[in-house]
């Protein structure tokens, strides 16, 4: 114990740091697997990943600009709004895939992705956001230091989605998709070509 109170403190500070790396690596190893095998591309991992990981750099900035000392309490609250914020960007890119998967183009599919999801993933961040930042109104420190960091991801996790997702997307499936008037031309030869087909005694 060293120096009593201050050898335990030193002690747990190490063990903070360690389990810091193993926590980041897990949580982040464990989505990217996820992705993968549910989008089967690892450019669609990218897309939800890397805002998650610009995220959490700058949560990590925040708590310092605040002198929120990363401790035991604070450990667990980057996992949990990496875990909570990933579900907007899995949200967005699964509509996108559907629609880049019927011929469109990144940015047409992520501008009928917003249409049918956009509002909801903001109005949920919002909420999350507003709910669990009432805590920082707590006379606990820990409560409110809480609240700061999870209102903090919550919020700029759904940003990151919104915004920096379909910069990345859009650099990386700058060849995929046929665009809307292809789309559209196939799915209308397709719906003739049955009525064809159906007329035919």
């Amino acid at each position: 114990l060293a120096s009593g109170n201050v050898g335990v403190m030193a002690a747990t500070n190490e063990a903070v740091a360690e389990a810091e790396v193993k926590m980041l690596l897990a949580i982040f190893g464990a989505l990217t697997l996820l992705c993968l095998l549910t989008f089967r591309s690892w450019k669609a991992a990218l897309c939800v990943i890397v805002p998650l990981t610009i995220v959490s750099i700058f949560c990590n900035a925040f708590m310092a600009v605040l002198g929120i000392g990363l401790k035991v309490a604070t450990l667990p609250v980057i996992a949990l709004g990496v875990g909570v914020g990933v579900d907007y960007g899995i949200y967005l890119f699964e509509r996108v895939r559907h629609h880049m998967d019927a011929g469109l183009r990144f940015r047409e599919s992520f501008a009928e992705a917003m249409q049918e999801r956009g509002s909801a993933a903001v109005f949920t961040a919002i909420t999350m956001s507003v709910a669990v930042g009432t805590w920082t109104l707590s006379a606990l420190k820990l409560q409110s230091d809480m609240g700061l960091l999870l209102s903090f991801m919550f919020l700029y996790n759904m940003l990151g989605a919104i915004c920096l997702l379909p910069a990345l997307g859009a650099w990386l499936f700058r060849d995929g998709g046929k665009g809307r008037v292809a789309a559209v031309s196939r799915n209308a030869e397709v719906s003739v070509r049955r009525v064809s087909r159906q007329s035919v005694p």
